[in-house]
């Protein structure tokens, strides 16, 4: 038996994903299957399940059942494997405030066992990439929610990991900063990423994501392109409406 493709398998799988806290279920038995090479927009209210299982799926939480697979590594029997391919930026980005970019970066590679030699280019252009190049030799300490979040990104992707995950990314962003990290995330799924995003600002998951999926009460109520979402409902609905209907029915 020739074993399968791994350029054929998702991204992500999750069947019966199981979690509880206090004997209240915030993930209950959830089904969920992300394709490679796509940005999908997982959504739901405050409490839905999103970054409970988006912390499971990361390692940082272990569920309480069910099985979870990163390009087929089992998230739990090969944690390691499953991390080195794998970037997760919390909506409340940690940085070192007496590094300056240009050091938490050499840092961050160091700890993902990059080569200087290929970390020193990859740094530069993230930093460029994401208007922080001026702000390269000063320490952070000094730096915006914006800046923090911009570099938090940076330091997610100087590994070049098969699948990011981001939880409310564009948070504290202004305009042109969003404008910047979204560009960079369709760069990167355009040579092969997959990205996996929450998100509350609707009209950004509709116009960038492949797929939404929508939780509630940790279950997946719907998923589906936007075009398959809106079948069977009124000429012009929008994501806000079909999210509307269903996180909160």
């Amino acid at each position: 038996m020739h074993a399968p493709n791994p350029l054929c398998l998702p991204a992500l799988q999750i069947r019966g994903l199981t979690k509880a806290f206090g004997g209240h279920p915030a993930v209950d038995g959830l089904d969920l299957t992300v394709p490679a090479g796509q940005i999908y927009a997982l959504l739901g209210h405050n409490g839905a399940g999103k970054t409970t299982t988006l912390r499971m799926v990361t390692g940082l939480a272990r569920p309480d059942a069910g099985q979870i697979s990163l390009f087929g590594i089992d998230v739990l029997a090969e944690p390691i494997a499953a991390k080195q391919i794998t970037a997760w930026l919390p909506d409340e980005p940690l940085l070192y405030d007496k590094l300056t970019p240009a050091e938490y970066l050499a840092f961050i590679a160091g700890l993902w066992r990059v080569p200087p030699a290929d970390a020193q280019p990859r740094a530069a252009a993230l930093l460029q990439q994401l208007g922080l190049w001026d702000k390269r030799d000063i320490r952070c300490e000094g730096f915006s929610r914006g800046m923090k979040q911009k570099l938090a990104l940076a330091g997610a992707l100087i590994h070049e990991p098969r699948l990011l995950i981001l939880d409310e990314p564009l948070t504290g962003l202004d305009a042109a900063a969003a404008r910047l990290v979204k560009d960079l995330l369709l760069a990167r799924v355009a040579a092969g990423a997959t990205v996996i995003m929450t998100t509350h600002i609707l009209e950004v998951a509709e116009r960038m994501a492949q797929r939404i999926g929508i939780i509630r009460s940790g279950r997946l109520v719907a998923e589906g392109s936007m075009a398959e979402l809106a079948v069977g409902r009124a000429a012009g609905t929008t994501l806000e409406d079909v999210f509307l209907e269903l996180a909160a029915a």
